[in-house]
């Protein structure tokens, strides 16, 4: 309640207070509150109904298991997230946020919220003294703002000339200075978020983009930080007249976008129990890749959460196919990176940057612990091109994800079984939902063929 206080006194101007809650599909849902109710929150008199958590993409609810229409669609509590009251940096308009987590009303966890699911799977680590730092690495895409207007999907022009972007040009130097106006204002709005943000790059795509987050031992931080980051880029993007999406395959043809995760693991002292001081690593290390590697095709359906995202799995695009990992080889599904070895950690490249982060999380730390408990060999390392060798690839549909998720045997004692039939469900009935349209391509084929 003092930091509460502070914040009030330092924006006296402030009319009201967006209150943030990330849902299954990453979209905030909540409430605007006039900024004389702003306290209700802090007291624990502010609700919502849970169901929030089980909507597909466009908002609509299926009523999984019951949850919604036929259990009288009952309010859970919702609590602010320490440190996350802030004015919002982009608005013209005297607002604030803050992010929300969910609780029942008997004071324990809500079980559907991404965020106490990411909580109860950390907690399992810490149990065994096993301490997580985690680092996302998220690509996004700049396209023109008229798209929605014109539906045709183009990189848009440069802020302040009449140059469209064409070059295709990794790591240019050029390209950021092109937009750098707009990464500092991101880079602005993040700080004043509290969000470190590392290194920005041109990815390897007209248009394409990576911002790389500072690492964090709350792994609860790191994702609360990837929610209001691309909450920031897409704000800021509107701001310069162009529009930003972490869609995983905007493009046809070009690169898709990756949710790359990084994941370090240190002991009660602190000690990196990845690095053994060799190149090679810990065998702690090696289970953990080969829990990873086990669980990596029911864990599918929380890497590649929609339609799109399977589009991102194809050769030549430093995309993985196959659950695979080795050495410094960006082919891979999970790659120890070189360099120093004190800092030794594993990278998941499965995910794309329309993964929500909770979720993603969750399920690569549920693989690491059961992984290492397990003992779990992953096999020899990949050397070259992984692609290129025979082998068995992971699911690479949504279909076949929600079958591998349907017959899961490790996940479910993580999340809770009750949370993956949920998620499966909402997710199945955003699938159907997809499948029952039309698209123009199948009018083109199909209407008068011949």
């Amino acid at each position: 309640m003092a930091n509460l206080k502070k914040f009030l006194e330092s924006n006296r101007d402030l009319e009201y207070v967006d209150i943030l809650i990330p849902d299954l599909c990453n979209i905030f849902r909540g409430k605007r509150l006039p900024i004389a109710d702003l306290n209700k929150l802090f007291v624990g008199e502010f609700q919502i109904p849970s169901s929030i958590m089980l909507l597909d993409i466009t908002g609509e609810g299926s009523d999984p298991g019951g949850r919604g229409f036929s259990d009288g669609d009952p309010d859970v509590c919702v609590w602010p997230i320490k440190d996350t009251l802030v004015r919002i940096p982009w608005s013209d308009e005297p607002i604030g946020q803050v992010l929300g987590s969910l609780w029942e009303l008997d004071g324990s966890p809500c079980s559907v919220d991404p965020r106490q699911v990411l909580n109860s799977v950390w907690q399992a680590l810490v149990t065994d003294g096993l301490f997580p730092t985690v680092a996302f690495e998220l690509e996004f895409y700049l396209v023109d703002a008229d798209y929605p207007k014109t539906k045709q999907l183009r990189p848009p022009v440069l802020p302040g000339s009449k140059d469209r972007l064409h070059d295709t040009q990794v790591y240019s130097i050029r390209e950021l200075e092109e937009i750098s106006g707009f990464l500092g204002t991101v880079s602005k709005a993040c700080v004043q978020q509290g969000i470190p943000l590392g290194a920005a790059s041109a990815e390897y795509a007209s248009g394409q983009y990576e911002i790389n987050l500072h690492h964090t031992t709350d792994v609860l931080v790191a994702a609360d930080q990837a929610m209001l980051m691309q909450r920031a880029v897409r704000a800021i993007a509107k701001k310069f007249d162009t529009l930003a999406t972490f869609m995983a395959k905007p493009y046809k043809d070009s690169a898709g976008n990756g949710g790359h995760v990084h994941f370090g693991l240190q002991d009660e002292s602190g000690l990196n129990i990845f690095d053994d001081g060799t190149e090679r690593g810990t065998s702690l290390m090696r289970h953990a890749i080969g829990g990873l590697m086990h669980t990596l095709p029911e864990a599918m359906a929380f890497f590649a959460p929609n339609a799109n995202s399977y589009r991102r799995f194809a050769p030549d695009m430093y995309v993985p196919v196959t659950p695979s990992w080795g050495y410094n080889n960006r082919s891979v599904a999970l790659r120890v990176p070189g360099g120093d070895q004190s800092s030794r950690r594993i990278e998941h490249r499965v995910p794309g940057a329309d993964v929500n982060p909770y979720l993603a999380l969750a399920a690569i730390m549920a693989g690491v612990h059961y992984g290492i408990r397990n003992r779990i060999d992953p096999g020899p390392p990949s050397e070259g091109d992984e692609k290129r060798r025979a082998g068995l690839a992971f699911p690479a549909t949504w279909e076949l994800a929600f079958e591998r998720l349907a017959d899961a045997k490790v996940l479910p004692n993580y999340f809770g079984s009750d949370y993956v039939r949920l998620y499966r469900m909402t997710k199945e009935f955003e699938h159907n939902r997809f499948l029952r349209e039309i698209n123009p391509l199948e009018l083109d084929w199909y209407l008068s063929p011949g």
